[in-house]
């Protein structure tokens, strides 16, 4: 193979490591000077505990991506939630500059504008393949940088959980009315539609909810699926475990950067950042999707939890509520409500897609044996 021919072969991120060597130091040919190469040391602030499984150790591996990629050239430091910020400060530390970057989910962020739910999830939404369709080529990494812009952040899709687990409730959930007055930890508009439902949502980071389930102070709880929650240990507390979660059914997780230091960096640097961001989110994807069949069959098998399956009923109210719930979210701004009809149409282009795509082999493999 010539040369000509592996240039033009290289993927996005092999470009971003020869570019990174091409900047690095060394004489160029002829004898040329280098090209002096700026050396940046940030802070990545988190919405996870420290190591945790997937989510703190997804950014721990975007950080270190980075810093290869540009041949260390950029260095960046990931402080846990509590460490340098809590866990839901992360935007404000990025938009003030007293941090570079995030790793979060950008529904914690609904304070500021109901629109940031549709670029993380929201019930009755997009899985992550329709979410990166929509991102990538459906209009939505356009409406979420100028989002963003408003509060000096440029965000990327940085990491995906796939769909999420209804959650662990201490009593059985028959039909609608099993919810009313139940204590319930969810964020986002997912949570207006337990309200709605009769429930008492309740917002609490990842590492405040095995205390508030194991003293009762809520009844029941969804974080994210079998790899995380078996982490977090709530099968020793909690045995029904319900599917599936319609409020987060393809959660994305984002890097953001403050805006200053984004419009600083070199076309090269920029580059490195955005290749990092998009191997991190289909890594973490895959991880997820193979770590939660493993853990599913642990908790089941070896710690007798119960799965169980909200009813068809319970669904369809759910459904109905979750489109409400949309709907009013979208009469909140301008802003809003664009973000809302280009999410609904890539919705809808998606569910007519897998119909006869995804939905329709998956039905056809489930009529033989594994």
């Amino acid at each position: 193979m010539n040369r000509r021919s592996l240039l033009k072969g290289a993927g996005l991120v092999g470009s971003a490591a020869m570019l990174a060597a091409c900047d690095s130091g060394g004489a160029q040919s002829g004898g040329a000077p280098a090209i002096a190469t700026k050396q940046r040391q940030l802070k990545m602030v988190t919405s996870w505990p420290k190591n945790f499984p997937g989510l703190g150790t997804g950014a721990e591996r975007l950080a270190k991506r980075i810093e290869a990629l540009s041949d260390g050239s950029i260095t960046v430091k990931v402080y846990a939630a509590g460490e340098l910020v809590g866990a839901l400060g992360g935007f404000d530390a990025v938009s003030q500059g007293k941090a570079d970057m995030y790793h979060a989910a950008e529904y914690y962020w609904q304070g500021k504008s109901p629109a940031f739910n549709f670029f993380a999830a929201v019930p009755m939404g997009m899985t992550a393949n329709e979410m990166n369709a929509w991102i990538r080529f459906g209009g939505g990494q356009q409406l979420w940088d100028e989002l963003s812009a408003r509060f000096n952040v440029k965000p990327f899709l940085a990491g995906n959980t796939g769909v999420q687990m209804g959650g662990w409730f201490k009593k059985d959930i028959h039909s609608v009315e099993d919810f009313q007055g139940l204590r319930i930890r969810m964020p986002g508009l997912g949570g207006e539609v337990m309200k709605r439902f009769g429930a008492t949502p309740v917002t609490k980071q990842g590492g405040e909810i095995f205390q508030a389930l194991s003293q009762g102070n809520i009844d029941a709880s969804e974080w994210i699926g079998p790899w995380n929650d078996l982490a977090f240990g709530f099968h020793t507390i909690v045995k029904n475990y319900y599917y599936p979660g319609i409020h987060e059914p393809g959660t994305s997780l984002s890097l953001g950067l403050n805006m200053d230091l984004w419009e600083d960096m070199s076309p090269r640097e920029q580059e490195i950042v955005r290749a990092a961001a998009a191997t991190e989110n289909d890594l973490m994807f895959a991880e997820f999707n193979a770590n939660n069949a493993r853990a599913l069959d642990t908790l089941v098998n070896e710690h007798g939890v119960q799965l169980k399956r909200f009813s068809d009923d319970i669904l369809r109210a759910l459904g109905t509520l979750s489109a409400e719930v949309l709907a009013d979210a979208a009469k909140a701004d301008e802003t809003t409500g664009k973000v809302f009809e280009s999410f609904r149409k890539a919705r809808q282009e998606g569910i007519r897609w897998g119909a006869i795509s995804e939905q329709a082999f998956a039905h056809a493999r489930s009529l033989i044996d594994g």
